[in-house]
């Protein structure tokens, strides 16, 4: 007898095991156009009981959720500005706390920058987060928490980088030419290290936007040019100076700032010199 007649489990478009023809139709029949594609995997698994809506957003490759974790994504540009805002908001609470605490315990003031003094080196670290006074730490809370948005909009990576650079290189110049017998605290090297990157990192990296925020920034505080140089007693200009130059070194020197075509143009380029054999 014949078994012409006999519908395969393919539902007559050829065997299962073809491609695309044989690829068994999903449930609900009535409704041929909710179909997944034949020659790609769906975005996210099929749902029989999903609206149009649904189905239409999976066919277009933007799933309303993460398929991972069950979460809705969040877009790149609203994560930059979380995680900028964490690290202000991270840097305010922290000196503001150890203001505080200094208001309790006014000995912690010691744990500055004494020039010169080598026991004194590894307070390089904890000399931002102290202040002298009220109007001290206002003054540099303002522009820190900016700055400190700003430049971790980029990325927590980028914004550690920076402010290594800054701490580092502006306790180590205001430990060798702060003057002996002096004691420096303050986060103002901090506010003029990452000014100066902010303004200068745009040359760097080719970027644009970058530039014109800097000269933006620039612009606008240009006023604090004059915390550089000496004459105002009380004030560490070389925290400034070489927080400012700690900045610059390293808007010159990190690459995980770099923007997404400045990353492909330099892999291309190093593909290039690459021999052939191994591009």
């Amino acid at each position: 007898m014949s078994d012409h007649n006999h519908t395969p489990e393919g539902w007559g478009y050829g065997q299962t095991g073809q491609p695309g023809y044989g690829k068994p139709f999903q449930r609900p029949f009535s409704h041929p156009e909710w179909q997944q594609p034949a020659f790609s995997e769906p975005v996210q698994p099929y749902n029989p009981y999903a609206t149009p809506q649904q189905q239409q957003q999976g066919r277009n490759g933007q799933p309303q959720y993460n398929q991972t974790r069950g979460t809705k994504r969040v877009p790149k540009r609203k994560a930059q500005r979380s995680t900028g805002l964490n690290l202000a908001g991270g840097f305010l609470a922290t000196i503001w706390v150890v203001f505080i605490l200094e208001l309790v315990f006014p000995w912690l003031q010691a744990f500055g920058i004494h020039p010169l003094d080598v026991s004194s080196l590894p307070l390089i670290f904890t000399s931002p987060l102290l202040h002298a006074n009220l109007e001290h730490i206002i003054s540099n809370s303002i522009p820190g928490a900016i700055f400190a948005f700003l430049v971790g909009y980029s990325g927590k990576r980028v914004f550690w980088e920076v402010t290594t650079f800054v701490v580092i290189i502006g306790g180590l110049g205001t430990w060798l030419l702060g003057g002996v017998g002096t004691n420096h605290i303050g986060a103002s090297g901090l506010v003029y290290g990452w000014l100066a990157y902010l303004i200068i990192r745009g040359f760097f990296n080719r970027s644009i936007s970058q530039i014109i925020t800097g000269v933006v920034l620039g612009f606008f505080y240009s006023g604090l040019i004059f915390g550089l140089l000496p004459g105002t007693e009380g004030v560490s200009w070389q925290a400034h100076l070489f927080g400012a130059i700690g900045g610059f070194i390293a808007g010159m020197v990190i690459t995980s700032d770099d923007p997404p075509e400045l990353v492909a143009k330099r892999e291309a380029k190093a593909r290039s010199l690459q021999p052939p054999g191994q591009r």
